[in-house]
């Protein structure tokens, strides 16, 4: 397959799936559950709705200050407004080309702060990273907090406890085994990896080494509680979902999460994956689905609007550099 016909597979696969998730939801509703779903989007409690957006540009200026603390430790400050504009403009890209806006952000500090690529580029995957592990922790707080409720989902899903069991034994055997083979092995693929493994270990330690390490710490725990609290609040839209407690959605919370990077931006799948989830609790799919279109369309409303117009401000803004 050709390079190029690969990278307009990568582009077109997310967003045709999206748009036939979004086809499969409206044909497997009927007509009273649709006009019951859009009767709950249109009447949404536009307070809270906004309370979930500003929340929602909180958690980006906050990336965008907390970005500067991996840059200064490599000698660089470029300015917070650039880094808040270069940040929506690429979680705007991203919708349309998926993980495009990595990339962007590095290429946009290179042009607009003369940050070296790819210095820029490693901070962003040292930040994807630490996401990464923050998210992997709302998994284990949400399980925890709901263990028999989600074990008891999974039995009834066909899930083999026993099989599972196996599997987790597997790989506590075979870890210390691959650690071993990738330690001693001389192999030009091997060493690479060893040196990105290196590279993403020494970026995730350089963070305790850094000036401001606290406040590194302090913009990654509000990041991660801005997400859960702009989720929270949706509740308050939809009369069935009000008295949901705390750990009940953070199990919607994490199915979102995953669901955002199947297709670009979560659409089409992300109402799907809240709606299951919360099916769990007894929600009714009309309200569940009528939850999660409304948290998504609130959010990607809000990442068009701003992200758009950080695109065109970002070169005016910079215009004499």
């Amino acid at each position: 397959m050709k390079p190029s016909t690969k990278k307009a597979l990568k582009s077109i696969l997310p967003i045709a799936l999206g748009i036939f998730l979004i086809w499969y939801s409206y044909f497997s509703t009927t007509v009273e559950e649709r006009r019951q779903i859009l009767y709950y989007i249109k009447n949404a409690d536009l307070f809270w709705v906004g309370v979930s957006i500003l929340l929602g540009i909180m958690t980006h200026i906050s990336r965008a200050i907390r970005w500067n603390y991996l840059l200064q430790p490599l000698g660089y400050k470029p300015s917070l407004i650039n880094n808040i504009l270069i940040i929506l403009t690429a979680y705007f890209t991203n919708l349309g080309i998926p993980r495009s806006g990595e990339l962007l952000r590095a290429t946009a500090l290179t042009t607009y702060e003369n940050v070296p690529f790819e210095k820029g580029f490693g901070t962003i995957v040292t930040e994807r990273v630490i996401d990464l592990i923050m998210l992997l922790l709302v998994v284990g707080l949400a399980f925890f907090l709901q263990t028999d409720i989600i074990w008891a989902f999974l039995k009834e899903r066909g899930l083999n406890i026993t099989l599972l069991i196996t599997i987790l034994i597997c790989g506590a055997i075979a870890f210390p085994l691959l650690y071993l083979f990738i330690k001693k092995s001389k192999h030009p693929w091997v060493l690479k990896i060893k040196r990105i493994l290196r590279g993403l270990l020494g970026g995730i330690l350089s963070i305790f080494k850094m000036q401001k390490k606290w406040a590194f710490v302090f913009h990654t725990l509000f990041i991660w509680t801005a997400y859960v609290a702009m989720f929270w609040v949706i509740k308050f839209t939809v009369v069935e979902t009000v008295d949901l407690t705390l750990s009940q959605l953070l199990v919607a919370f994490v199915a979102g999460a995953f669901a955002m990077s199947a297709t670009n931006g979560g659409i089409g799948i992300y109402p799907i994956a809240v709606s299951s989830a919360l099916a769990i609790f007894g929600i009714s799919s009309v309200s569940g689905d009528a939850f999660g279109w409304i948290m998504w369309i609130s959010q990607t409303l809000m990442i068009v609007v701003f992200g758009a117009i950080s695109f065109l401000i970002l070169p005016l803004w910079n215009r004499n550099r």
